[in-house]
């Protein structure tokens, strides 16, 4: 196991980026742990629906997001350790891909606090 991400440590674009991107969710999980008690039952989270229930969430649907950033996260992480020796390029874009995911979601978890705290 430790030969598999041997590439991420080496490769200074792979490695911060998806340490950034690692940053970010721990951070998403830190916001939402803090305010998760002072959060009404309801929450906007689904912005693209038509205006009124349809946008509003269970307090608990927060957790989505986080789980599917840190999903893309763990998938990312593993391609592109298994796709470096070949095109390092293309591990670089998923870390990238990985970072902006994250932060992403890191601005839309804080939008959503502030506007419901």
């Amino acid at each position: 196991m430790k030969r598999f991400f041997k590439n991420i440590k080496s490769d200074k674009i792979l490695f911060f980026g998806f340490l950034a991107a690692l940053i970010f969710i721990i951070l998403n999980l830190s916001l939402v742990g803090f305010f998760y008690s002072k959060l009404p039952p309801f929450i906007p989270l689904f912005n693209q629906m038509p205006w009124g229930e349809a946008r509003l969430g269970l307090k608990e649907q927060i957790f989505i997001p986080i789980a599917i950033t840190f999903a893309i996260f763990v998938i990312n992480i593993i391609i592109s350790s298994w796709l470096y020796k070949k095109t390092p390029l293309v591990s670089r874009i998923f870390s990238i891909t990985t970072l902006l995911i994250s932060f992403f979601t890191l601005l839309f978890i804080i939008r959503t606090i502030r506007i419901m705290v």
